[in-house]
């Protein structure tokens, strides 16, 4: 696998538009730390570490029969890195997305890394 953030982003995408309850895929430090994030803004319900090969398994959100995230992009590519500074640190969505942001303490959303004045690898937006 090439871009790992990259096929965990496509797999809750895919889940959502399937109307799926949960989404399950392989464990890594990163992407633990991108589904925290999720849920600690609120778009995915429920976290959790499981199995023997590690694997991520989260419960998703919806409100409805439409699911609480419109959209899910991919900034940085292994292809082509984007780095930013904590001044150009763009607004998703005109402040109604999350950016995660990579930094040298650990990953963030655009709004804390803008609050601690540090940039870092724009790795996606969810809206």
């Amino acid at each position: 696998m090439t871009d790992p953030i990259a096929d965990m982003l496509t797999r809750i995408r895919n889940a959502h538009r399937a109307l799926l309850p949960t989404v399950e895929m392989p464990h890594s430090k990163l992407k633990e730390s991108i589904a925290h994030i999720l849920k600690k803004e609120g778009y995915v319900a429920e976290v959790a570490i499981e199995g023997t090969p590690r694997a991520i398994k989260l419960k998703l959100k919806y409100d409805g029969r439409k699911g609480v995230i419109d959209g899910l992009r991919r900034v940085s590519t292994p292809g082509l890195r984007r780095y930013v500074g904590a001044t150009d640190i763009p607004r998703v969505r005109n402040g109604l997305g999350t950016a995660i942001i990579s930094t040298s303490q650990g990953l963030m959303t655009g709004v804390q890394a803008r609050k601690n004045n540090i940039g870092g690898e724009l790795l996606c937006y969810i809206w």
